[in-house]
């Protein structure tokens, strides 16, 4: 028999199968979960985070780690919502845990959710997909003609500058000063010139290193809280960019390491949000100001601009717009053997 008349179907297995659809966004995979998964439990997607991390985290683990994923991996599980204006309502899964916002999956999903029916009646040039994701509801716009979908914008959920000028004694680099900002997520940025580096020439490694004893630093040493939830109050990563903060047509670039010291292959969508927050906040950009992120690890880019200005709490914030592409690589079927020592997974670090 040739390889082409041979029918591709699952070999004897037990237990539960996974299907999932992969994407990328500038570089930054997404695996979407689409079957397999036990019921999700709770009246909220914030609700359902929590279970799924207590109770479900065994097939993070299967499906983000090695064999079947990598260290870098990232996943999206769609969940119901419980806002009736979503569309649907997801969970991002990645190697240390259940982040609450992910632009690259948003990105990722508005095509997702058209092309896969999810969205009953789609329209030309845009079809809107609401998104209800674990730091609020974001609003996707998606570009649509004739049956094909195309590029991505999102409105996030508002984003605000959290401190400015923050002084953190960082292990190995002494007193660093950090801005940290929200956007859907909190992350520290940090001018990589300050470690004598630069976010598009230097080795990943030693950026990953800087940015992940940053991160530390912040944890240790600042208190985050959010007018919304306790839930959404953690340091989600540290950015390092170019220091390119002004306004200028010339992109800007920047590296995002997150978690568990993993790096974002795109610009980094929440990160993107909460750069511009920062931004406007200085009043280094003006509303409607469209800006161009490049990321340093794969050169993509997604641009941003703030689109209004809101409040979120006690904070002067923004609704931030951030654009980019999405691109299918396949569909997988996962089984687990119960003899395979290594099923459950496992990373190299």
């Amino acid at each position: 028999m040739s390889s082409s008349e041979m029918e591709l179907q699952l070999p004897p297995h037990e237990g539960v199968e996974l299907s999932v659809v992969d994407m990328h966004t500038g570089g930054e995979p997404l695996r979407i979960v689409v079957a397999g998964y036990p019921e999700v439990r709770g009246d909220s997607v914030l609700s359902k985070r929590r279970y799924a991390r207590e109770h479900l985290d065994h097939l993070r683990k299967v499906l983000m780690f090695e064999p079947r994923g990598h260290y870098d991996m990232y996943g999206a599980l769609i969940v119901d919502s419980e806002t009736p204006e979503a569309d649907l309502g997801v969970l991002f899964m990645h190697n240390e845990g259940y982040s609450t916002m992910c632009g690259h999956a948003v990105i990722a999903l508005g095509r997702f959710a058209v092309d896969y029916k999810l969205v009953k009646e789609p329209r030309s040039p845009e079809t809107q997909v609401n998104i209800h994701c674990p730091c609020g509801l974001v609003k996707a716009f998606v570009e649509y003609s004739a049956g094909k979908t195309g590029a991505v914008r999102f409105l996030s959920v508002p984003a605000f500058a959290f401190a400015t000028d923050v002084t953190v004694t960082v292990e190995g680099f002494g007193e660093v000063t950090v801005d940290i900002s929200y956007g859907g997520a909190f992350y520290a940025f940090v001018d990589a010139e300050r470690f004598g580096l630069d976010v598009k020439q230097s080795r990943t490694r030693v950026l990953v290193d800087a940015a992940t004893a940053v991160t530390r630093a912040v944890k240790s040493q600042v208190k985050l809280h959010h007018p919304v939830s306790d839930d959404l109050a953690f340091l989600y990563g540290t950015i390092l960019t170019d220091g390119r903060d002004q306004f200028s047509p010339e992109p800007t670039a920047n590296i995002c390491v997150f978690a568990e010291a993993q790096v974002d292959r795109s610009p980094t969508g929440s990160g993107v949000t909460a750069r511009v927050a920062l931004q406007y906040h200085k009043g280094l950009i003006q509303l409607n100001q469209t800006r161009t992120f490049q990321s340093g690890a794969t050169g993509s880019q997604f641009t941003g601009k703030a689109v209004e200005e809101t409040r979120c709490g006690d904070f002067r914030a923004v609704v931030v717009e951030v654009a980019g592409r999405a691109f299918y690589t396949g569909v997988s079927r996962f089984v687990q053997e119960p003899q395979d020592e290594l099923t459950h997974g496992f990373l190299l670090k």
